[in-house]
């Protein structure tokens, strides 16, 4: 499902004694996530300065936070961003934006289901479709003929013995 925010991670404790924040992502590279120039915690716009990918998280700075002291009370808070400020390439997507989404038989137009959870397997993700049947797609391009999320929808190739 197309969303405006997305849940990135969250600040799992502070960096050092200036005040820096440590953002475990969440089903995103930090990478990408030093690219983003705003992030939302509590519902509230804050951006990130000097972000640095560290051992797999996000160390950065905010504003009006320039000690370990003032840093404290943001460990364990939820970030999100807009999904339009996350520069993801083209086709890769968050579990959260799949969760929910019809998925249709590419052949026939038939609804198969909905994702119901997305798997992280260290080769590639693996879709949980639930309806009359519950099976498992792999996200790959053999299996996934189409995305859309402006229509929620998502075209499978169904192969003899997949359902």
């Amino acid at each position: 499902m197309e969303q405006t925010y997305l849940e990135i991670g969250t600040i799992v404790n502070t960096h050092g004694v200036r005040g820096e924040l440590k953002l475990l992502p969440k089903d995103v590279d930090g990478s990408v996530l030093a690219a983003c120039e705003t992030f939302y915690v509590d519902g509230r716009a804050v951006r990130p300065r000097f972000p640095r990918v560290h051992k797999g998280c996000l160390l950065f700075r905010i504003d009006g936070v320039p000690d370990l002291d003032a840093a404290l009370p943001y460990k364990g808070k939820v970030v999100s961003a807009r999904r339009s400020d996350l520069a993801l390439p083209e086709g890769v997507y968050l579990p959260a934006e799949l969760l929910g989404m019809a998925v249709l038989d590419a052949e026939t137009g038939e609804r198969l289901g909905v994702i119901g959870e997305v798997m992280a397997y260290p080769g590639h993700d693996v879709y949980l479709v639930r309806g009359e049947k519950e099976f498992m797609v792999p996200a790959v391009p053999a299996f996934i003929a189409e995305i859309n999320l402006p229509r929620d929808t998502m075209k499978i190739h169904v192969w003899e013995g997949l359902i």
